[in-house]
């Protein structure tokens, strides 16, 4: 099982604005080209939604449906895959205004956020893990980032994307 973590941090948008953000996922495709389609279900009970994903991979097309829970209280989002080209694919999305990030200083005043977005994936197919995998994990990153900051920097003018970090788990 691969595990891909992306932490975006934004100083120009506040936490309530990004999560509004991050959690319209229709909007995906109009960001980056590699996000083909994304089809949102209205919620059900509980902010359950149920979306469904079509992503260029290597010379083909990654398609999933995926169930995603919103937490528009603690600003979060879970997701988990209930059919398509994974055996697993599941994760979850954080997102924390600065000065509840831990900094302790108190200074953020809800005008910046950290997004983070982890994941874990498994393909099923242990015999191609060796080179499929680090594909798409790579994959993964770069178009988690992308949309990140297309999301949070493109309306301020003050986020460079400086000190926007990535982890490989």
């Amino acid at each position: 099982m691969r595990s891909v973590t992306v932490e975006h941090r934004s100083t120009g948008v506040d936490a309530r604005t990004a999560y509004a953000r991050v959690r319209d996922f229709a909007r995906y495709p109009h960001l980056v080209p590699i996000v083909r389609r994304v089809d949102v279900a209205p919620a059900g009970p509980g902010h359950t939604v149920v979306s469904d994903w079509e992503v260029d991979f290597r010379n083909g097309v990654l398609a999933w449906t995926e169930e995603d829970v919103f937490d528009d209280t603690a600003m979060g989002i879970s997701f988990r895959q209930t059919e398509g080209d994974f055996e697993t694919f599941d994760g979850r999305w954080a997102i924390t205004p600065h000065d509840a990030d831990g900094n302790g200083n108190g200074e953020g005043g809800g005008a910046g956020c950290t997004v983070r977005f982890e994941a874990e994936f498994d393909f099923g197919l242990p015999s191609l893990s060796q080179i499929i995998d680090p594909v798409a994990e790579r994959v993964l990153r770069e178009t988690i980032e992308t949309i990140l900051r297309a999301l949070l920097d493109t309306n301020t003018g003050t986020d460079t994307g400086a000190g926007a970090g990535v982890e490989g788990v």
